[in-house]
């Protein structure tokens, strides 16, 4: 892993990110708590808070849930989907990386790499199986936890009205009352139903409780049954709107356990909020520009104002992404960038 890491700080360091931060966003491809955490091996603070804001773009064991059943209800004939969100959060980072090196809060000369390279050695069959059952564990106590928990309030609220008395049409539930209340926020992203929203709070708490909300909102008592959560989930998007789900899911703020990691890594409330803004703005951006401009090309629907809107922030991203560093900062990458090559 150090190797890699070495190998790999030229090419980062063109991205405004440390070579060192290759570990971390290749830890947080199985969970984001211990790739966050991974971070502190980078000691330049402004590219370890960086690294810390983007290496959970990169799509975690409970993302992979939702990428799992979206791609098999509405692209199982596209083998090419579930690959393009692990190169989207790449390209993600490496797009992050270069515009916010650009400005003021992470300008700074990129710390040398200096890292001790261990030699060559076999992994033991007991550091192995120490790894497996504390993953194991994790999910375990998670899935009896958290999930369960989570899946048990939902069932709550779905299915009481605010008389407390059990309601037939899930539509008179507590649970949809408060999905209407915000589900506007989501209706340009294409998935504005109470549902949508439901299940998009939800996956704040544990990224795979999206699937599992939906599951028991669409009257889907055996989440095993997957051809019931398919059907579930089938009648409430179109291809368009999966996709926008999909990607805002992905790229917005990660689960509360990777949310309290960054906030204790980060050192501060200012950095923390900023981090957190940044997520929730460019999720939302992916899931706007892909459900705006995909209605209009694949759903026939006329040009409008989200649509030009759409636009528009696509040519504000290629600005900033081309934009030259101001002439302090671009010093700074210079040097940078020649003590990488």
């Amino acid at each position: 892993m150090a190797r890699v890491a070495f190998i790999m700080d030229r090419l980062f360091r063109r991205f405004g990110l440390s070579g060192k931060a290759f570990i971390p966003i290749l830890i947080s491809s199985g969970c984001g708590v211990p790739g966050i955490m991974a971070t502190r091996t980078i000691e330049n603070d402004h590219d370890r808070r960086m690294t810390i804001m983007l290496t959970t773009f990169i799509p975690c064991g409970a993302k992979m849930v939702i990428i799992t059943m979206f791609v098999a209800t509405f692209f199982h004939h596209s083998s090419w989907v579930a690959p393009t969100m692990y190169l989207l959060g790449i390209a993600m980072i490496a797009f992050s990386g270069i515009i916010l090196k650009k400005t003021k809060m992470f300008a700074g000369e990129p710390a040398p790499f200096v890292m001790e390279l261990p030699a060559y050695h076999l992994p033991s069959l007991k550091g192995v199986w120490i790894h497996v059952w504390e993953r194991s564990k994790h999910f375990i106590v998670k899935a009896g936890t958290i999930i369960f928990i989570a899946c048990g309030l939902i069932w709550f609220l779905s299915s009481f009205g605010w008389n407390l008395r059990m309601v037939e049409d899930v539509d008179h539930s507590i649970l949809a009352g408060l999905g209407n209340t915000i589900s506007w926020v989501f209706a340009p992203l294409g998935f504005g139903s109470w549902k949508g929203t439901v299940a998009t709070i939800s996956a704040l708490v544990a990224k795979e409780n999206a699937i599992s909300s939906l599951a028991v909102l669409n009257g889907v008592a055996d989440e095993e049954n997957t051809r019931a959560v398919i059907a579930g989930i089938g009648s409430m998007f179109t291809s368009v709107s999966a996709l926008s789900f999909m990607l805002f899911n992905l790229f917005n703020p990660p689960c509360f356990a990777a949310i309290g990691a960054t906030s204790r890594e980060m050192g501060g409330i200012k950095w923390t909020i900023f981090a957190l803004g940044y997520q929730v703005l460019l999720g939302y951006s992916l899931g706007f520009v892909t459900y705006q401009l995909g209605s209009v090309l694949f759903l026939g629907q006329s040009f409008g104002f989200g649509a030009a809107l759409a636009l528009v922030i696509i040519v504000i991203a290629i600005y900033l992404l081309v934009r030259p560093a101001p002439a302090a900062n671009k010093m700074i990458l210079d040097r940078g960038q020649h003590a990488g090559a």
